[in-house]
């Protein structure tokens, strides 16, 4: 949790890029909303970016924005740059910005070997050189047969082609830039941002994996650098002081031996400020997004781009933007080290649009954090509007502020995980008195239990226990709920958030001390509930547990789990039946801790509902653990040392001192059925109504507290 008295003055302090200031260092960088109709920009898309510049952010940056629209396009919903008749909606979204006291810069890009947009319209997609055969594709075995189909869907049965650029071809493009440029001079933009980077066809050229040219623009770095340059040089021209430029450029490309370096990528921003860029914004480029794509162009780790961006501001004399996952002490701490100018945060500020003005007010516990789950990014690979699993106001900023309630009434929620801990602070929020009542010692429910093997759930758990505590709300812990003593408090409506329910395996051997539900691993590992039928080292490692303290803070349990695996009741030989998002990451957290795990799934797919980024990353990590794969299999028999199941009809066995059971998930609240029949107004949110995890919890407990 960050410090409640922590301050960002470096983060905080103005910043200026070319001939343009801005109120402070933070900057939403590009992120595609697909909220536009026919390349223009609609109310929609400026509610967001609005939204953000309101919350005191220092700048804005649209998502991607096509400079020879629909040429160059990866989605018809992408603004166009190409025509005259984008500047009215530029100018609108420029003027609100400006209002909400930000700055608007432009991303123009041509998107080359993923102009999704060109195949579709029969059109060779532009590139420097015929590109390679893409190389591991096997993240796609963990697609499910929808997220297969909208896919398919948006690629309408084409495939790309592609077209060498020749010459006449270049001369075109840094045209189309030049004039894109102009366009936003006109509409009162304050800055472009050239996009060199995530395999468009810029940084197709910039590449040594993707430029294989022999002609002046491929081979040495100067070469593969001089299409960009010059389509610096031409903006420059064509917009002269009035406009910031800003360069985007990977500070490393993933996944390939060939791909650039942090040196190159140095060498290539020096010669970008020779051509006259203003800033460069260092990313990182996945070259096979399949495999790779948590280290570029959205990495999974705080800070990813850290180092490369210090690299590359070595090296210019210009300002710096860094991004990837730069949370603001991230941020702070590098500006003032000097290792960045500017610090770009996408998705923390999708969660929190308001995290700037939290920072200033001295609030910056307040802010709702990004989870890293990447829910938003999925829905850009079907042409979707993001959603946020934290944020349910994204894409549709109209929801807030809250509608204060006209009829004050005592609300009491069963449950203190997620979809409990939200309604119980949206319900208070909006005026009503709430109880909320939960069973066990602590708050979080499987939230809390989650951030055991998903950390980032950790600051999440933290927000909504200090904001549920700060709003007021009655929190009666250790408070078992019945029919009779939710009538004893009187309440006017009642939210049932008691979580799903968790069976046994109906197989032999389905009830042996050593199997495990997540409800019971949940007791043992936390330190609390029954654990008197438990094998008696599991009893004595509980008890051990809660004696010295260990449990009450899940970054205790992370850590000490990984020095003395006796703390913690976990077996040297797990096996995890069901690899679902619950399954794959208790399998990847126990091997982590030197268990030897086998994974056992019925279907074919792991990792669902997981977002496929984080999916693909997941499965692959617990391979890089050694854990044992098996899909498609069946368990037929669980014994005090062994689980025997079938692949494929084919036996087998594999040891097992620990068995535990992720699988068999239902949703179920029979305390509603009770209270309904007795005529109580009663409203079931989360995995209680629909098995659908955080993002479910957090969406169905804001659209209940706000219908009450």
């Amino acid at each position: 949790m960050v410090n409640r008295q922590q301050t960002f003055p470096n983060l905080l302090s103005p910043g200026k890029i070319g001939p343009i200031t801005l109120a402070n260092r933070v900057v939403l960088p590009a992120m595609d909303m697909n909220l536009c109709e026919d390349g223009e920009i609609e109310q929609g898309d400026i509610d967001h970016f609005v939204a953000r510049a309101e919350g005191g952010t220092g700048m804005i940056i649209t998502g991607c924005c096509a400079v020879a629209y629909p040429a160059g396009c990866t989605s018809r919903k992408e603004p166009g740059l190409s025509e005259d008749r984008f500047i009215p909606g530029l100018k609108a979204l420029a003027d609100a910005v400006h209002e909400a006291g930000s700055k608007l810069c432009v991303q123009m890009v041509h998107h080359g070997k993923v102009a999704r947009i060109d195949t579709l319209d029969g059109r060779p997609q532009l590139v420097p050189s015929v590109p390679k055969p893409p190389g591991d594709m096997s993240a796609m075995i963990d697609c499910t047969p929808e997220e297969l189909g909208k896919m398919a869907a948006i690629q309408e049965g084409k495939r790309p082609t592609h077209r060498e650029a020749t010459h006449e071809d270049l001369q075109w493009l840094v045209r189309m830039f030049a004039e894109a440029a102009g366009r936003v001079k006109a509409a009162g933009g304050d800055a472009v941002e050239i996009h060199c980077a995530h395999n468009y066809v810029l940084g197709g050229f910039l590449s040594r994996y993707s430029n294989q040219r022999t002609d002046e623009y491929g081979g040495s770095l100067e070469n593969r650098a001089r299409l960009s340059c010059e389509v610096i040089r031409a903006v420059k021209e064509e917009v002269g002081d009035s406009l910031a430029v800003i360069v985007r450029l990977a500070g490393q490309e993933y996944g390939e031996s060939e791909g650039l370096t942090p040196d190159e990528a140095a060498r290539a921003a020096a010669l970008f400020e020779q051509a006259g860029a203003d800033a460069i914004h260092v990313t990182g480029t996945a070259l096979n997004a399949f495999a790779n794509f948590t280290d570029g162009p959205l990495p999974d780790k705080v800070g990813f781009y850290t180092d490369n961006a210090a690299v590359v501001k070595r090296a210019v004399s210009i300002p710096v933007i860094t991004v990837g996952r730069m949370l603001p002490e991230v941020g702070e701490e590098m500006i003032a080290e000097g290792r960045t100018d500017f610090v770009a945060m996408g998705r923390q500020l999708l969660a929190d649009p308001d995290l700037v003005n939290k920072l200033k007010a001295g609030r910056s516990e307040q802010v709702r954090p990004c989870i890293n789950c990447y829910v938003c990014v999925q829905e850009n690979f079907w042409d979707a509007t993001p959603l946020c699993a934290v944020n349910p106001a994204l894409g549709n900023e109209k929801l807030l502020p809250f509608p204060r309630t006209a009829t004050r009434k005592h609300v009491v929620v069963v449950g203190a995980g997620p979809g409990g801990m939200e309604a119980a602070r949206v319900a208070t929020e909006r005026g009503h008195r709430v109880t909320l009542l939960d069973k066990t010692d602590r708050l979080g429910g499987t939230l809390w239990f989650s951030t055991l093997t998903t950390p980032d759930n950790e600051r999440l758990l933290n927000w909504l226990s200090q904001e549920v505590r700060r709003a007021g709300v009655d929190v009666r812990l250790k408070t078992e709920a019945t029919a009779a003593t939710i009538k004893d408090l009187a309440p006017d409506a009642v939210v049932i958030a008691t979580g799903a329910v968790r069976a046994r395996p109906s197989v032999p051997g389905g009830d042996l001390p050593h199997v495990h539900t997540g409800d019971s691993l949940r007791g043992l590992m936390t330190g609390t509930g029954d654990v008197s039928d438990q094998a008696p080292f599991l009893r004595v490692a509980a008890r051990l547990g809660g004696l010295v303290g260990v449990t009450k803070t899940p970054a205790r349990i992370r850590d000490l789990s990984r020095k003395y695996l006796r703390f913690l009741p976990m077996s040297k030989y797990v096996v995890v039946i069901g690899g679902s998002l619950v399954g794959l990451e208790l399998a990847e957290f126990l091997a982590e801790r030197g268990s030897r795990v086998t994974l056992i799934e019925e279907g074919r797919q792991l990792g669902v509902p997981m977002a496929m980024p984080r999916r693909w990353t997941a499965v692959k990590h617990a391979k890089e653990l050694g854990v044992n794969i098996q899909r498609n299999a069946t368990v037929e028999r669980i014994t005090r040392k062994t689980v025997e199941f079938t692949v494929d009809g084919k036996p087998q066995s594999v040891p097992a001192r620990m068995v535990v059971v992720a699988s068999g998930v239902s949703a179920s609240a029979p305390l509603a059925d009770e209270l309904a029949k007795a005529g109580v107004d009663v409203h079931i949110v989360g995995d209680a109504a629909e098995v659908d995890y955080i993002e479910g919890a957090m969406h169905s407990a804001w659209k209940v507290a706000t219908a009450i």
